[in-house]
Protein backbone atom coordinates (compact mmCIF):
# COMPACT_ATOMS: atom_id res chain seq x y z
CA UNK A 1 0.00 0.00 0.00
CA UNK A 2 1.36 3.05 -0.85
CA UNK A 3 1.15 6.56 0.84
CA UNK A 4 -0.09 9.93 -0.42
CA UNK A 5 2.02 12.98 0.57
CA UNK A 6 0.21 16.30 1.71
CA UNK A 7 0.38 18.89 -1.41
CA UNK A 8 1.85 22.03 -0.30
CA UNK A 9 1.28 25.65 -1.30
CA UNK A 10 4.22 27.05 -3.27
CA UNK A 11 3.48 30.23 -4.77
CA UNK A 12 4.10 33.49 -3.29
CA UNK A 13 2.31 35.01 -0.75
CA UNK A 14 0.78 38.16 -3.31
CA UNK A 15 -1.47 37.51 -6.31
CA UNK A 16 -2.78 40.51 -8.28
CA UNK A 17 -5.97 38.68 -9.02
CA UNK A 18 -8.97 38.61 -6.66
CA UNK A 19 -10.03 35.93 -5.48
CA UNK A 20 -13.48 34.63 -7.67
CA UNK A 21 -16.14 34.15 -5.10
CA UNK A 22 -18.33 31.19 -4.87
CA UNK A 23 -22.16 31.75 -6.32
CA UNK A 24 -24.76 29.82 -4.26
CA UNK A 25 -26.60 28.48 -6.87
CA UNK A 26 -26.01 27.29 -10.36
CA UNK A 27 -27.56 29.90 -13.64
CA UNK A 28 -28.73 29.21 -16.63
CA UNK A 29 -25.55 30.07 -18.50
CA UNK A 30 -23.65 27.09 -16.07
CA UNK A 31 -26.27 24.58 -16.99
CA UNK A 32 -25.63 25.52 -20.80
CA UNK A 33 -21.95 25.15 -20.17
CA UNK A 34 -22.17 21.62 -18.42
CA UNK A 35 -24.68 20.57 -21.27
CA UNK A 36 -21.96 21.34 -23.84
CA UNK A 37 -19.18 19.86 -22.24
CA UNK A 38 -21.28 16.75 -21.61
CA UNK A 39 -21.78 16.67 -25.13
CA UNK A 40 -18.26 17.46 -25.83
CA UNK A 41 -16.67 14.55 -23.54
CA UNK A 42 -19.03 11.38 -24.33
CA UNK A 43 -17.89 8.54 -25.74
CA UNK A 44 -18.71 7.89 -29.94
CA UNK A 45 -18.58 4.59 -29.21
CA UNK A 46 -20.96 4.80 -26.58
CA UNK A 47 -23.30 7.70 -27.03
CA UNK A 48 -25.82 8.94 -24.40
CA UNK A 49 -29.51 8.14 -24.80
CA UNK A 50 -31.76 10.87 -26.92
CA UNK A 51 -34.36 10.26 -23.69
CA UNK A 52 -31.59 11.61 -21.32
CA UNK A 53 -30.40 15.10 -23.85
CA UNK A 54 -34.57 15.73 -24.25
CA UNK A 55 -35.07 15.36 -20.73
CA UNK A 56 -31.77 17.89 -20.29
CA UNK A 57 -32.82 20.10 -22.69
CA UNK A 58 -36.84 20.31 -21.61
CA UNK A 59 -35.04 20.98 -18.04
CA UNK A 60 -32.95 23.66 -19.71
CA UNK A 61 -35.73 25.48 -21.26
CA UNK A 62 -37.87 25.34 -18.18
CA UNK A 63 -34.52 26.80 -15.98
CA UNK A 64 -34.69 29.81 -18.68
CA UNK A 65 -38.98 30.26 -18.58
CA UNK A 66 -38.21 30.59 -14.83
CA UNK A 67 -35.57 33.32 -14.62
CA UNK A 68 -37.40 35.47 -17.13
CA UNK A 69 -40.52 34.72 -14.72
CA UNK A 70 -38.58 35.54 -11.79
CA UNK A 71 -36.95 39.24 -14.21
CA UNK A 72 -41.10 40.11 -14.77
CA UNK A 73 -42.34 39.47 -11.40
CA UNK A 74 -39.24 41.92 -10.07
CA UNK A 75 -40.80 44.41 -12.74
CA UNK A 76 -44.19 43.96 -11.34
CA UNK A 77 -43.26 44.40 -7.89
CA UNK A 78 -41.51 47.40 -8.08
CA UNK A 79 -44.45 48.83 -9.97
CA UNK A 80 -47.08 48.05 -7.61
CA UNK A 81 -44.61 49.67 -5.07
CA UNK A 82 -44.39 52.55 -6.75
CA UNK A 83 -48.50 52.69 -7.42
CA UNK A 84 -49.15 52.26 -3.99
CA UNK A 85 -46.67 55.22 -2.65
CA UNK A 86 -48.03 57.49 -5.24
CA UNK A 87 -51.55 56.03 -4.46
CA UNK A 88 -50.78 58.23 -0.75
CA UNK A 89 -50.33 61.65 -2.22
CA UNK A 90 -53.32 63.65 -0.16
CA UNK A 91 -54.13 61.27 1.82
CA UNK A 92 -53.79 61.17 5.68
CA UNK A 93 -51.58 58.69 7.29
CA UNK A 94 -50.32 57.63 10.57
CA UNK A 95 -46.91 56.67 10.53
CA UNK A 96 -43.78 55.90 12.68
CA UNK A 97 -41.52 57.99 13.27
CA UNK A 98 -37.64 57.67 14.28
CA UNK A 99 -38.02 57.38 18.22
CA UNK A 100 -41.21 55.03 17.34
CA UNK A 101 -44.01 57.28 18.31
CA UNK A 102 -47.37 57.58 16.30
CA UNK A 103 -47.55 60.88 13.99
CA UNK A 104 -50.14 61.36 11.55
CA UNK A 105 -50.44 64.24 8.65
CA UNK A 106 -51.27 64.56 5.35
CA UNK A 107 -49.27 63.22 2.78
CA UNK A 108 -47.42 66.43 0.63
CA UNK A 109 -45.24 64.28 -1.97
CA UNK A 110 -43.84 61.10 -2.43
CA UNK A 111 -40.38 61.19 -3.75
CA UNK A 112 -38.98 57.87 -5.49
CA UNK A 113 -34.81 57.11 -4.97
CA UNK A 114 -33.45 53.86 -5.70
CA UNK A 115 -36.86 52.30 -5.43
CA UNK A 116 -37.67 53.26 -2.12
CA UNK A 117 -40.38 55.55 -1.43
CA UNK A 118 -40.18 58.81 0.97
CA UNK A 119 -42.56 60.70 2.22
CA UNK A 120 -43.40 64.37 3.47
CA UNK A 121 -45.89 64.43 5.59
CA UNK A 122 -47.66 67.89 6.96
CA UNK A 123 -43.91 69.29 5.85
CA UNK A 124 -41.91 66.83 6.93
CA UNK A 125 -39.81 64.91 4.44
CA UNK A 126 -38.00 61.94 4.16
CA UNK A 127 -40.76 59.38 5.91
CA UNK A 128 -39.88 55.82 5.06
CA UNK A 129 -43.34 54.78 2.99
CA UNK A 130 -42.60 51.18 5.34
CA UNK A 131 -43.13 53.14 8.35
CA UNK A 132 -47.36 54.20 7.73
CA UNK A 133 -49.30 52.15 9.98
CA UNK A 134 -52.82 53.27 8.69
CA UNK A 135 -53.84 55.15 5.50
CA UNK A 136 -57.61 57.28 5.69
Amino acid sequence: MSTVNPVSNTSSGSSTTPAKTATPTLGKDDFLKLLVGQLQHQDPLAPSDDQQWIGQMAAFSQLEQVSNMAASTEKIVDTLNTNGALSLIGHTVTYLDSSGAAKTGKVDTVDMADGTATLTVDGVAGIDAGSVTQVK
